[in-house]
Protein backbone atom coordinates (compact mmCIF):
# COMPACT_ATOMS: atom_id res chain seq x y z
CA UNK A 1 0.00 0.00 0.00
CA UNK A 2 1.43 3.74 -0.93
CA UNK A 3 1.75 5.24 2.71
CA UNK A 4 4.64 8.13 1.62
CA UNK A 5 2.54 11.13 0.65
CA UNK A 6 3.91 14.63 -0.19
CA UNK A 7 1.66 17.33 0.41
CA UNK A 8 1.93 20.48 -1.20
CA UNK A 9 0.83 24.01 0.53
CA UNK A 10 -0.17 24.23 4.11
CA UNK A 11 -3.40 26.43 3.35
CA UNK A 12 -6.46 25.24 5.22
CA UNK A 13 -7.29 22.17 2.54
CA UNK A 14 -3.50 20.70 2.59
CA UNK A 15 -3.75 20.90 6.42
CA UNK A 16 -6.89 19.02 6.77
CA UNK A 17 -6.14 16.49 3.77
CA UNK A 18 -2.70 16.11 6.06
CA UNK A 19 -4.84 15.43 9.28
CA UNK A 20 -7.21 12.92 7.95
CA UNK A 21 -4.45 11.00 6.07
CA UNK A 22 -2.42 10.72 9.16
CA UNK A 23 -5.61 9.63 11.18
CA UNK A 24 -5.63 6.82 8.54
CA UNK A 25 -2.16 5.92 8.84
CA UNK A 26 -0.55 7.32 6.20
CA UNK A 27 3.02 9.01 6.24
CA UNK A 28 2.74 12.82 5.21
CA UNK A 29 5.05 15.80 4.77
CA UNK A 30 3.51 19.18 3.65
CA UNK A 31 5.78 21.47 1.90
CA UNK A 32 5.02 25.40 2.63
CA UNK A 33 6.70 28.23 0.25
CA UNK A 34 5.22 30.51 3.44
CA UNK A 35 6.86 31.05 7.22
CA UNK A 36 3.31 30.47 7.99
CA UNK A 37 0.49 27.92 7.68
CA UNK A 38 -3.24 28.97 6.55
CA UNK A 39 -2.53 30.16 3.01
CA UNK A 40 -4.93 32.48 1.97
CA UNK A 41 -6.45 32.35 5.90
CA UNK A 42 -3.92 34.52 7.72
CA UNK A 43 -2.79 37.54 9.59
CA UNK A 44 -0.19 39.68 10.50
CA UNK A 45 1.52 41.62 13.12
CA UNK A 46 2.14 45.24 13.40
CA UNK A 47 3.37 47.02 16.37
CA UNK A 48 0.85 45.29 18.61
CA UNK A 49 -2.05 44.85 16.38
CA UNK A 50 -3.13 41.84 14.24
CA UNK A 51 -4.09 42.22 10.62
CA UNK A 52 -6.48 39.36 9.46
CA UNK A 53 -6.61 38.76 5.93
CA UNK A 54 -9.34 35.94 5.60
CA UNK A 55 -12.77 34.80 7.40
CA UNK A 56 -15.50 37.33 7.73
CA UNK A 57 -17.63 34.16 8.83
CA UNK A 58 -17.37 30.55 9.11
CA UNK A 59 -20.20 28.33 8.35
CA UNK A 60 -20.27 25.72 10.97
CA UNK A 61 -19.56 27.76 14.38
CA UNK A 62 -22.74 25.95 15.57
CA UNK A 63 -23.85 22.48 16.57
CA UNK A 64 -26.85 23.17 14.06
CA UNK A 65 -24.87 23.09 11.38
CA UNK A 66 -23.14 19.42 10.32
CA UNK A 67 -19.85 21.11 9.43
CA UNK A 68 -19.70 22.02 12.83
CA UNK A 69 -19.07 18.49 13.59
CA UNK A 70 -16.52 18.09 10.71
CA UNK A 71 -14.56 20.82 12.00
CA UNK A 72 -15.17 19.16 15.70
CA UNK A 73 -13.13 16.16 14.02
CA UNK A 74 -9.50 18.40 13.91
CA UNK A 75 -9.90 20.97 16.64
CA UNK A 76 -12.55 21.65 20.15
CA UNK A 77 -14.98 23.96 18.50
CA UNK A 78 -15.95 24.63 22.02
CA UNK A 79 -12.58 26.04 22.50
CA UNK A 80 -13.64 29.01 20.08
CA UNK A 81 -15.44 32.02 21.17
CA UNK A 82 -17.87 32.92 18.29
CA UNK A 83 -19.51 36.31 17.09
CA UNK A 84 -22.59 35.80 15.47
CA UNK A 85 -23.56 39.46 14.07
CA UNK A 86 -26.90 40.88 14.08
CA UNK A 87 -26.13 42.52 11.00
CA UNK A 88 -24.16 41.31 7.58
CA UNK A 89 -23.68 44.95 7.44
CA UNK A 90 -25.14 48.31 6.46
CA UNK A 91 -25.29 50.62 3.25
CA UNK A 92 -25.55 54.33 3.53
CA UNK A 93 -26.05 57.11 0.11
CA UNK A 94 -25.14 60.40 -0.54
CA UNK A 95 -28.19 61.48 1.38
CA UNK A 96 -27.35 60.03 4.72
CA UNK A 97 -29.88 56.81 4.40
CA UNK A 98 -29.45 53.72 4.93
CA UNK A 99 -29.78 50.19 4.38
CA UNK A 100 -29.55 47.53 7.18
CA UNK A 101 -29.39 43.86 6.29
CA UNK A 102 -30.12 41.97 9.47
CA UNK A 103 -29.03 38.15 10.00
CA UNK A 104 -32.37 37.39 11.36
CA UNK A 105 -34.75 37.29 8.40
CA UNK A 106 -37.86 38.79 9.99
CA UNK A 107 -36.17 41.74 10.69
CA UNK A 108 -34.53 41.90 7.41
CA UNK A 109 -38.26 41.45 5.70
CA UNK A 110 -39.07 44.19 7.76
CA UNK A 111 -36.21 46.59 7.46
CA UNK A 112 -36.47 46.23 3.29
CA UNK A 113 -40.23 46.78 3.25
CA UNK A 114 -40.15 50.22 5.65
CA UNK A 115 -37.05 51.50 3.02
CA UNK A 116 -38.20 49.99 0.09
CA UNK A 117 -41.86 49.26 -0.33
CA UNK A 118 -41.84 49.82 -3.96
CA UNK A 119 -40.23 46.41 -4.13
CA UNK A 120 -42.24 44.67 -1.90
CA UNK A 121 -42.72 41.65 -4.22
CA UNK A 122 -39.19 41.23 -5.04
CA UNK A 123 -38.15 41.62 -1.12
CA UNK A 124 -40.82 39.11 -0.19
CA UNK A 125 -39.62 36.73 -2.61
CA UNK A 126 -36.33 37.03 -1.69
CA UNK A 127 -36.77 36.26 1.97
CA UNK A 128 -38.90 33.70 1.44
CA UNK A 129 -36.17 31.89 -0.29
CA UNK A 130 -33.90 32.55 2.69
CA UNK A 131 -36.44 30.90 4.77
CA UNK A 132 -36.83 28.05 2.86
CA UNK A 133 -32.63 27.22 2.75
CA UNK A 134 -32.52 27.69 6.55
CA UNK A 135 -33.24 24.01 6.78
CA UNK A 136 -30.78 22.83 4.19
CA UNK A 137 -27.27 21.41 4.07
CA UNK A 138 -25.83 19.97 1.51
CA UNK A 139 -24.43 16.62 1.75
CA UNK A 140 -21.00 16.75 3.20
CA UNK A 141 -19.60 13.35 4.99
CA UNK A 142 -19.07 11.61 1.71
CA UNK A 143 -16.51 12.38 -0.76
CA UNK A 144 -19.18 12.67 -3.88
CA UNK A 145 -16.69 10.67 -6.24
CA UNK A 146 -17.25 7.97 -3.71
CA UNK A 147 -20.73 8.01 -4.24
CA UNK A 148 -22.95 4.76 -4.34
CA UNK A 149 -26.24 4.69 -7.49
CA UNK A 150 -27.55 4.65 -3.85
CA UNK A 151 -26.68 7.79 -1.96
CA UNK A 152 -27.22 9.34 -5.31
CA UNK A 153 -31.16 8.17 -5.05
CA UNK A 154 -30.36 9.16 -1.17
CA UNK A 155 -29.33 12.81 -2.55
CA UNK A 156 -32.11 13.12 -4.98
CA UNK A 157 -34.83 12.53 -2.22
CA UNK A 158 -33.10 15.20 0.18
CA UNK A 159 -32.53 18.05 -2.72
CA UNK A 160 -36.58 17.15 -3.42
CA UNK A 161 -37.57 19.68 -1.66
CA UNK A 162 -35.20 22.48 -2.13
CA UNK A 163 -34.56 21.38 -6.15
CA UNK A 164 -36.93 23.88 -8.26
CA UNK A 165 -35.37 26.97 -5.84
CA UNK A 166 -32.19 25.38 -5.71
CA UNK A 167 -32.06 25.26 -9.76
CA UNK A 168 -33.47 29.11 -9.83
CA UNK A 169 -31.56 30.93 -7.40
CA UNK A 170 -28.21 29.46 -9.09
CA UNK A 171 -28.97 30.49 -12.30
CA UNK A 172 -29.16 34.13 -11.62
CA UNK A 173 -26.46 36.69 -11.11
CA UNK A 174 -26.84 38.88 -7.80
CA UNK A 175 -26.01 41.51 -10.70
CA UNK A 176 -28.61 40.92 -13.07
CA UNK A 177 -30.96 40.61 -9.82
CA UNK A 178 -30.35 44.01 -8.24
CA UNK A 179 -31.63 45.40 -11.92
CA UNK A 180 -35.13 44.39 -11.05
CA UNK A 181 -35.36 46.31 -7.88
CA UNK A 182 -36.77 49.81 -7.94
CA UNK A 183 -35.17 51.95 -4.85
CA UNK A 184 -31.45 53.16 -5.48
CA UNK A 185 -30.46 52.22 -1.69
CA UNK A 186 -31.94 48.57 -1.78
CA UNK A 187 -30.10 47.89 -5.10
CA UNK A 188 -26.70 49.32 -4.01
CA UNK A 189 -27.09 46.91 -0.96
CA UNK A 190 -27.43 43.69 -2.40
CA UNK A 191 -24.80 45.50 -5.36
CA UNK A 192 -22.48 45.46 -1.99
CA UNK A 193 -23.51 42.44 -0.63
CA UNK A 194 -20.67 40.54 -2.31
CA UNK A 195 -19.32 40.28 -5.79
CA UNK A 196 -22.33 41.03 -8.43
CA UNK A 197 -21.15 38.21 -10.65
CA UNK A 198 -21.43 35.38 -7.72
CA UNK A 199 -25.04 33.44 -7.72
CA UNK A 200 -27.87 34.75 -6.15
CA UNK A 201 -28.10 31.73 -3.97
CA UNK A 202 -24.74 32.17 -2.43
CA UNK A 203 -25.93 34.88 -0.47
CA UNK A 204 -29.18 32.98 0.34
CA UNK A 205 -27.04 30.62 2.03
CA UNK A 206 -25.25 33.05 3.52
CA UNK A 207 -28.21 34.74 4.98
CA UNK A 208 -29.98 31.56 5.55
CA UNK A 209 -26.79 30.70 7.84
CA UNK A 210 -26.37 33.32 10.17
CA UNK A 211 -29.79 33.36 10.54
CA UNK A 212 -29.65 29.68 11.78
CA UNK A 213 -26.48 31.10 13.88
CA UNK A 214 -24.00 28.54 12.23
CA UNK A 215 -21.75 31.43 10.52
CA UNK A 216 -20.28 33.28 13.32
CA UNK A 217 -17.04 35.07 13.24
CA UNK A 218 -13.93 33.44 15.76
CA UNK A 219 -12.35 35.79 17.82
CA UNK A 220 -8.59 35.45 17.20
CA UNK A 221 -8.74 36.01 13.58
CA UNK A 222 -7.65 33.91 11.15
CA UNK A 223 -4.30 32.81 11.53
CA UNK A 224 -5.36 31.74 15.10
CA UNK A 225 -7.73 29.57 13.51
CA UNK A 226 -5.41 27.96 11.03
CA UNK A 227 -3.18 27.46 13.79
CA UNK A 228 -5.11 25.42 15.78
CA UNK A 229 -6.08 22.80 12.36
CA UNK A 230 -1.70 23.12 12.26
CA UNK A 231 -1.48 21.68 16.04
CA UNK A 232 -3.84 18.84 15.25
CA UNK A 233 -1.72 18.08 12.12
CA UNK A 234 1.58 18.27 14.28
CA UNK A 235 0.28 16.10 17.14
CA UNK A 236 -1.00 13.47 14.49
CA UNK A 237 2.38 12.96 13.69
CA UNK A 238 2.69 15.28 10.63
CA UNK A 239 5.88 17.15 9.24
CA UNK A 240 5.79 20.30 7.82
CA UNK A 241 8.50 21.97 6.30
CA UNK A 242 7.89 26.11 5.39
CA UNK A 243 10.40 27.84 3.29
CA UNK A 244 9.90 25.84 1.33
CA UNK A 245 8.44 26.49 -2.47
CA UNK A 246 7.59 23.18 -4.95
CA UNK A 247 8.78 24.11 -8.10
CA UNK A 248 8.29 20.71 -10.01
CA UNK A 249 6.14 17.69 -9.67
CA UNK A 250 8.18 14.36 -10.54
CA UNK A 251 6.41 12.28 -12.62
CA UNK A 252 7.94 8.54 -14.11
CA UNK A 253 5.26 6.39 -16.54
CA UNK A 254 2.83 9.00 -16.15
CA UNK A 255 3.17 8.74 -12.20
CA UNK A 256 3.63 10.87 -9.69
CA UNK A 257 6.50 9.68 -7.81
CA UNK A 258 8.29 13.14 -5.53
CA UNK A 259 8.13 16.53 -5.69
CA UNK A 260 11.42 18.86 -6.60
CA UNK A 261 11.75 22.15 -4.59
CA UNK A 262 13.09 25.53 -5.62
CA UNK A 263 16.40 25.31 -3.59
CA UNK A 264 16.85 21.80 -6.13
CA UNK A 265 16.10 18.99 -2.98
CA UNK A 266 14.54 16.18 -4.11
CA UNK A 267 11.58 14.51 -1.84
CA UNK A 268 10.42 10.93 -3.10
CA UNK A 269 6.44 10.20 -2.89
CA UNK A 270 4.11 7.51 -3.59
CA UNK A 271 1.57 9.58 -3.92
CA UNK A 272 1.22 13.76 -4.68
CA UNK A 273 -1.36 16.24 -3.11
CA UNK A 274 -1.49 19.34 -4.44
CA UNK A 275 -3.24 21.50 -2.44
CA UNK A 276 -1.75 24.75 -4.20
CA UNK A 277 -2.56 26.90 -6.85
CA UNK A 278 -4.01 25.24 -9.50
CA UNK A 279 -2.61 27.46 -12.44
CA UNK A 280 0.88 26.92 -11.22
CA UNK A 281 0.62 23.46 -10.32
CA UNK A 282 -0.89 22.26 -13.92
CA UNK A 283 1.06 25.20 -16.06
CA UNK A 284 4.28 25.69 -14.31
CA UNK A 285 4.86 22.22 -11.65
CA UNK A 286 3.53 19.88 -14.38
CA UNK A 287 4.32 21.55 -17.45
CA UNK A 288 0.94 21.59 -18.84
CA UNK A 289 1.56 17.65 -19.64
CA UNK A 290 -1.45 16.52 -18.16
CA UNK A 291 -4.44 18.47 -19.11
CA UNK A 292 -7.18 18.75 -21.70
CA UNK A 293 -9.40 20.79 -23.97
CA UNK A 294 -11.78 21.31 -20.70
CA UNK A 295 -8.79 21.91 -17.78
CA UNK A 296 -7.79 24.76 -21.03
CA UNK A 297 -11.18 26.02 -21.60
CA UNK A 298 -11.77 26.49 -17.67
CA UNK A 299 -8.53 28.69 -17.03
CA UNK A 300 -9.40 30.29 -20.05
CA UNK A 301 -12.62 31.39 -19.81
CA UNK A 302 -14.42 30.73 -16.01
CA UNK A 303 -14.44 33.48 -13.49
CA UNK A 304 -11.99 34.23 -10.55
CA UNK A 305 -12.84 36.17 -7.19
CA UNK A 306 -10.47 39.72 -7.90
CA UNK A 307 -8.03 40.46 -6.52
CA UNK A 308 -7.98 43.26 -4.53
CA UNK A 309 -5.95 46.14 -1.70
CA UNK A 310 -6.23 45.94 1.61
CA UNK A 311 -5.75 48.91 3.78
CA UNK A 312 -5.25 48.20 7.39
CA UNK A 313 -5.27 50.96 9.92
CA UNK A 314 -4.47 50.65 13.50
CA UNK A 315 -6.41 53.52 15.13
CA UNK A 316 -5.97 54.88 19.14
CA UNK A 317 -9.74 55.02 19.89
CA UNK A 318 -12.62 52.93 20.31
CA UNK A 319 -15.84 52.31 17.90
CA UNK A 320 -18.42 51.03 20.10
CA UNK A 321 -21.18 52.53 18.21
CA UNK A 322 -19.99 52.26 14.69
CA UNK A 323 -21.58 48.94 12.43
CA UNK A 324 -19.10 46.44 12.12
CA UNK A 325 -19.11 46.25 8.01
CA UNK A 326 -20.63 49.51 6.80
CA UNK A 327 -20.53 50.67 2.88
CA UNK A 328 -20.63 54.17 2.07
CA UNK A 329 -20.01 56.96 -1.07
CA UNK A 330 -17.21 58.94 -1.59
CA UNK A 331 -17.38 62.89 -1.60
CA UNK A 332 -14.87 62.26 -4.73
CA UNK A 333 -14.33 58.93 -6.42
CA UNK A 334 -11.16 56.83 -5.35
CA UNK A 335 -8.92 55.71 -8.77
CA UNK A 336 -6.51 53.10 -7.61
CA UNK A 337 -3.95 53.65 -10.80
CA UNK A 338 -4.48 50.54 -12.56
CA UNK A 339 -7.99 51.36 -14.33
CA UNK A 340 -9.84 50.65 -11.25
CA UNK A 341 -12.05 53.48 -9.74
CA UNK A 342 -14.63 52.76 -6.56
CA UNK A 343 -17.45 55.65 -6.15
CA UNK A 344 -18.18 53.42 -2.59
CA UNK A 345 -15.98 51.94 0.33
CA UNK A 346 -16.57 49.20 2.45
CA UNK A 347 -15.01 49.29 5.60
CA UNK A 348 -14.82 46.54 8.48
CA UNK A 349 -14.70 47.83 11.98
CA UNK A 350 -13.09 45.04 14.36
CA UNK A 351 -15.00 46.09 17.26
CA UNK A 352 -15.90 42.73 17.87
CA UNK A 353 -12.43 41.00 18.39
CA UNK A 354 -10.45 42.66 21.14
CA UNK A 355 -7.24 40.00 20.49
CA UNK A 356 -6.70 41.73 17.27
CA UNK A 357 -5.76 45.61 18.98
CA UNK A 358 -4.89 46.58 22.41
CA UNK A 359 -7.37 48.03 24.69
CA UNK A 360 -9.11 51.05 23.66
CA UNK A 361 -7.47 50.65 20.21
CA UNK A 362 -9.92 49.26 16.75
CA UNK A 363 -8.60 47.61 13.87
CA UNK A 364 -9.99 49.05 10.36
CA UNK A 365 -9.92 47.26 7.39
CA UNK A 366 -10.72 48.18 4.00
CA UNK A 367 -10.78 46.04 0.90
CA UNK A 368 -10.68 47.42 -3.07
CA UNK A 369 -10.87 44.85 -5.30
CA UNK A 370 -9.42 45.03 -8.96
CA UNK A 371 -8.96 43.09 -11.94
CA UNK A 372 -5.48 44.15 -12.70
CA UNK A 373 -3.06 42.41 -10.82
CA UNK A 374 -0.54 42.67 -13.58
CA UNK A 375 -0.27 46.45 -12.93
CA UNK A 376 1.10 45.91 -9.36
CA UNK A 377 3.05 43.46 -9.89
CA UNK A 378 4.99 44.73 -12.66
CA UNK A 379 4.93 48.26 -10.78
CA UNK A 380 6.83 46.38 -7.53
CA UNK A 381 9.22 44.70 -9.97
CA UNK A 382 10.56 47.77 -12.32
CA UNK A 383 9.68 50.49 -9.60
CA UNK A 384 9.75 49.62 -6.19
CA UNK A 385 9.60 53.43 -5.00
CA UNK A 386 6.62 54.46 -7.18
CA UNK A 387 4.79 51.20 -5.66
CA UNK A 388 5.56 52.18 -2.45
CA UNK A 389 4.52 55.99 -3.61
CA UNK A 390 1.24 54.58 -5.18
CA UNK A 391 0.54 52.32 -2.20
CA UNK A 392 0.92 55.44 -0.11
CA UNK A 393 -1.37 57.44 -1.92
CA UNK A 394 -4.19 54.98 -1.41
CA UNK A 395 -3.96 54.81 1.81
CA UNK A 396 -4.13 58.39 2.26
CA UNK A 397 -7.30 58.50 0.30
CA UNK A 398 -8.95 55.47 2.40
CA UNK A 399 -7.75 57.45 5.87
CA UNK A 400 -9.11 60.88 4.56
CA UNK A 401 -12.56 59.16 3.60
CA UNK A 402 -12.76 57.22 7.25
CA UNK A 403 -11.37 61.20 8.77
CA UNK A 404 -14.98 62.52 7.25
CA UNK A 405 -16.96 59.62 8.01
CA UNK A 406 -15.95 58.44 11.88
CA UNK A 407 -13.56 61.39 12.58
CA UNK A 408 -10.38 61.02 14.55
CA UNK A 409 -8.80 58.76 11.94
CA UNK A 410 -5.86 60.39 11.42
CA UNK A 411 -5.14 62.26 14.44
CA UNK A 412 -4.88 58.49 16.13
CA UNK A 413 -3.19 56.39 13.82
CA UNK A 414 -0.57 54.40 14.92
CA UNK A 415 -0.41 51.96 11.87
CA UNK A 416 -0.84 51.88 8.12
CA UNK A 417 -0.62 48.50 6.57
CA UNK A 418 -0.88 48.01 2.48
CA UNK A 419 -1.38 44.68 0.56
CA UNK A 420 -2.02 44.91 -3.31
CA UNK A 421 -2.09 42.03 -5.81
CA UNK A 422 2.05 41.75 -5.46
CA UNK A 423 2.11 41.16 -2.00
CA UNK A 424 -0.92 38.46 -2.47
CA UNK A 425 1.13 36.76 -5.21
CA UNK A 426 4.97 37.07 -3.40
CA UNK A 427 3.46 35.19 -0.31
CA UNK A 428 0.68 32.30 -1.54
CA UNK A 429 1.43 32.64 -5.42
CA UNK A 430 -2.64 32.49 -6.16
CA UNK A 431 -3.44 33.17 -9.52
CA UNK A 432 -4.05 36.46 -10.66
CA UNK A 433 -3.84 37.69 -7.08
CA UNK A 434 -7.42 35.95 -6.47
CA UNK A 435 -8.39 36.35 -2.85
CA UNK A 436 -10.05 32.58 -3.61
CA UNK A 437 -10.20 30.53 -6.73
CA UNK A 438 -13.49 30.25 -9.18
CA UNK A 439 -16.48 32.32 -8.37
CA UNK A 440 -19.54 31.16 -7.66
CA UNK A 441 -21.54 31.89 -11.03
CA UNK A 442 -24.95 31.18 -12.64
CA UNK A 443 -22.39 29.16 -15.50
CA UNK A 444 -19.94 26.93 -13.02
CA UNK A 445 -22.90 26.63 -11.08
CA UNK A 446 -22.10 23.84 -8.31
CA UNK A 447 -20.24 21.72 -10.04
CA UNK A 448 -17.64 19.76 -8.86
CA UNK A 449 -13.88 19.46 -10.92
CA UNK A 450 -11.84 16.90 -11.06
CA UNK A 451 -9.23 16.27 -7.98
CA UNK A 452 -7.54 14.16 -10.48
CA UNK A 453 -5.85 15.18 -14.29
CA UNK A 454 -5.99 13.36 -17.17
CA UNK A 455 -3.15 10.34 -17.84
CA UNK A 456 -1.47 11.27 -14.31
CA UNK A 457 -1.47 8.66 -11.61
CA UNK A 458 -0.68 8.69 -8.03
CA UNK A 459 -1.85 12.68 -8.18
CA UNK A 460 -4.58 15.05 -6.22
CA UNK A 461 -5.39 18.74 -6.95
CA UNK A 462 -7.32 19.73 -4.22
CA UNK A 463 -8.88 23.20 -2.99
CA UNK A 464 -10.69 26.05 -4.34
CA UNK A 465 -9.29 25.32 -7.85
CA UNK A 466 -11.81 22.54 -8.39
CA UNK A 467 -14.15 23.61 -5.58
CA UNK A 468 -16.05 26.83 -7.28
CA UNK A 469 -16.75 29.15 -4.90
CA UNK A 470 -13.81 28.75 -2.38
CA UNK A 471 -14.13 29.63 1.12
CA UNK A 472 -12.56 27.67 3.98
CA UNK A 473 -15.58 25.26 4.86
CA UNK A 474 -14.66 23.89 1.53
CA UNK A 475 -11.14 23.39 1.61
CA UNK A 476 -11.80 21.33 4.45
CA UNK A 477 -14.52 19.13 2.85
CA UNK A 478 -11.77 19.14 -0.14
CA UNK A 479 -9.03 17.97 2.20
CA UNK A 480 -11.17 15.25 4.21
CA UNK A 481 -12.92 14.13 0.56
CA UNK A 482 -9.28 13.10 -1.28
CA UNK A 483 -8.44 11.44 2.55
CA UNK A 484 -11.59 9.38 1.61
CA UNK A 485 -10.70 8.81 -2.09
CA UNK A 486 -6.79 7.52 -1.22
CA UNK A 487 -8.40 5.27 1.69
CA UNK A 488 -11.27 4.05 -0.68
CA UNK A 489 -8.46 3.15 -3.05
CA UNK A 490 -6.56 1.18 -0.77
CA UNK A 491 -9.81 -0.49 0.56
CA UNK A 492 -8.98 0.99 3.70
CA UNK A 493 -11.77 2.16 5.84
CA UNK A 494 -12.27 5.57 6.62
CA UNK A 495 -11.55 6.94 10.01
CA UNK A 496 -12.19 10.45 11.28
CA UNK A 497 -10.25 9.63 14.96
CA UNK A 498 -6.62 9.72 15.53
Amino acid sequence: MAKNIKIIGAGISGLCAGCYLQMNGYDTEIFEMNSVPGGLCTSWERKGYTIDGCIHWLVGSSPSNKLYHLWNELIDMKKLDFVDFKEYLRVEDRDGQVMRVPTDIDELEQEWLDKAPEDKALIMEFTKAVRKFVGFEMPAKKAPELYSPWDGIKMVFQMLPYWRPFKKWISISTGDYMKKFKNPLLKNTLRYMFIPEMSVLFLIFTLAWMHQKSAGYPIGGSLNFARLIEKKYLDSGGKIHYGSKVEKIITENDRACGIELQNKEIHPADIVISAADGHTTIFNMLKGKYTDQKIEKDYQNLLTFPSYLQISLGVARTFEDAPHHLYFPLTRPLELGDGTRHDHIGVRVFNFDPILSPKGKTLLIVLLTTDNHTFWQELRDKDISAYKAKKKEIADQVIHSLDQKFGGIRSHLDVTDVSTPATVIRYTNNWKGSFEGWLLTPETGMKNMKKTLPGLENFYLIGQWVEPGGGVPTALMSGRNVAQIICKKHKKEFETQT
